[in-house]
């Protein structure tokens, strides 16, 4: 079995697969300052619910945007499971042009976003090729564009919804800490609670459809747009600028680049012997 990390600001997301089918997708809190250990304790426990063993392993790929979290699970995978993991880091051939300047600078997981969704989404009913834009709803809201070629072109970084309410509680000092929702009482706050959900929630909708809709219009080719992480299904919800979600897309991404890189390997050293 694979099992794939993908190593966010705010949560870890691991999936293990069997072949191509995803069995399970387990979720972190991502720490900083893990030991070896004690990523192998969090590694351990996750996998437990899913009634799977570090013995069950036969390889990893990770990726991620927190450094100083990724030596210790790769170290942990190496010594508990006796899996040199893959990462996904600057500099991997994905087999995606990166038109961003400089490369380096995308974030790994808005590359392994990219590929996976171009290929599940790159093409139109009649198979045409299409463009895909990501929105992915993490600690912060980015929009990947990637060409029908496909070509990763650029994007755009917003602040998190997350970060956005920080902002506001941290600097008002009435205002309360609210659950980010959408309200039941629809778009004009009854309360106060309301008020700040309806600002917090559809503030947000009204950013990502005025992002899509100027990317859209500044772009010579139709693209498909897929939502993933977060909030995805509730702003895909009271949007039409969406056109699927898709949660499990960066874990399907590391499982193709795996095949890619991994499979390219075992070739080569076939062909070697």
């Amino acid at each position: 079995m694979l099992l794939a990390i993908d190593v966010g600001n705010t949560n870890t997301s691991l999936g293990v697969f069997e072949g191509d089918a995803l069995r399970c997708e387990l979720r972190l809190s991502t720490q900083r300052a893990w030991t070896r250990d004690e990523a192998a304790i969090a590694l351990e426990r996750a996998l437990a619910l899913a009634d799977l063993r570090f013995a069950d392993l036969g390889d990893a790929v990770i990726a991620s945007v927190v450094p100083p979290a990724l030596a210790p699970l790769c170290r942990a995978l190496s010594r508990y499971a006796g899996v040199d993991a893959l990462v996904i880091e600057p500099g991997v051939d994905t087999g995606m042009p990166i038109l961003y300047n400089p490369p380096q600078d995308v974030g790994a997981d808005r590359i392994v976003t990219a590929v996976a969704a171009h290929r599940r989404y790159g093409a139109g009913p009649d198979g045409e090729p299409r463009g895909v834009i990501v929105v992915d709803f993490g600690t912060a809201t980015t929009f990947d564009v990637v060409t029908p070629t496909p070509e990763y072109l650029g994007g755009v970084i917003a602040p998190g919804v997350g970060i956005s309410a920080d902002a506001l509680f941290s600097r008002t000092s009435k205002l309360p800490r609210v659950e980010i929702r959408r309200p039941q009482g629809g778009i004009v706050g009854r309360t106060t609670v309301g008020a700040i959900q309806s600002g917090l929630f559809y503030g947000y909708v009204g950013l990502v459809e005025g992002i899509l809709g100027r990317l859209q219009s500044a772009l010579e080719w139709p693209s498909t747009v897929i939502a993933t992480g977060g909030l995805a299904s509730e702003i895909a919800r009271d949007t039409d600028r969406i056109d699927a979600v898709d949660d499990a897309l960066i874990l399907e991404g590391l499982r193709v680049l795996h095949a890619r890189l991994r499979g390219e390997r075992g070739a080569g050293a076939s062909a070697a012997g």
